[in-house]
């Protein structure tokens, strides 16, 4: 029997930012706020960009945020569109917010301010994050370790790090990886980028 639900409440409550984000709309404004009725204020709009890290860098173009964005978003780099993408997640404050593999475009220090922006503005909502940079999932509540679709095993980075099992495996393989260390080719400390 196929599932029924209400189309709009279901994109009320969750919202998606993926890998690779389409941006739509003409300018980095109207991306955030796309598809939002009435229009939210232009201040919402910039919390929601300060969130997600992207303010610092609308402003610094001369038309902030009415600068177009281009075709799909040409006229910005990776992580700046990801970090749009993000900020029209934030705006609708979702109940669920799925992250698949949301900050692999941004630079590890970008990752870590988008990450923390994330994490203290969860509030009462769900965080879904499908991600294989451990750094990202690092600090979740529960990680689920998927192998061949199915569920391998599950717990806190620390459970999943004493149980030295998949999860260990993974943390050791990005660890010894040369993503995994500096310039001189010292692990990093907590093995990743």
């Amino acid at each position: 029997m196929p599932c029924r639900y209400d189309h709009a409440a279901y994109h009320e409550a969750v919202t998606l930012v993926s890998q690779e984000p389409t941006l739509t709309a003409p300018t980095i404004g109207t991306n955030i706020a796309y598809a939002l009725e009435p229009a939210p204020p232009l201040a919402a709009i910039e919390d929601a960009a300060r969130l997600a890290n992207c303010h610092d860098f609308t402003v610094e173009f001369a038309e902030g945020y009415d600068t177009k964005t281009g075709e799909k978003g040409t006229q910005l780099s990776g992580g700046q569109k990801q970090r749009v993408a993000i900020a029209r997640a934030l705006i609708r404050r979702p109940k669920v917010l799925l992250l698949d593999e949301a900050t692999s475009a941004l630079d590890s220090t970008s990752e870590a301010t988008v990450q923390a922006a994330i994490d203290k503005n969860i509030g009462d909502r769900a965080v879904i994050m499908i991600a294989h940079r451990l750094s990202t999932v690092k600090n979740a509540t529960r990680i689920v370790v998927l192998s061949a679709g199915r569920v391998a095993e599950q717990g806190t980075h620390a459970e999943l790090i004493a149980a030295q099992g998949l999860y260990h495996q993974l943390v050791q393989r990005q660890f010894d990886s040369p993503r995994g260390k500096d310039k001189d080719g010292a692990a990093a400390p907590d093995g990743t980028e």
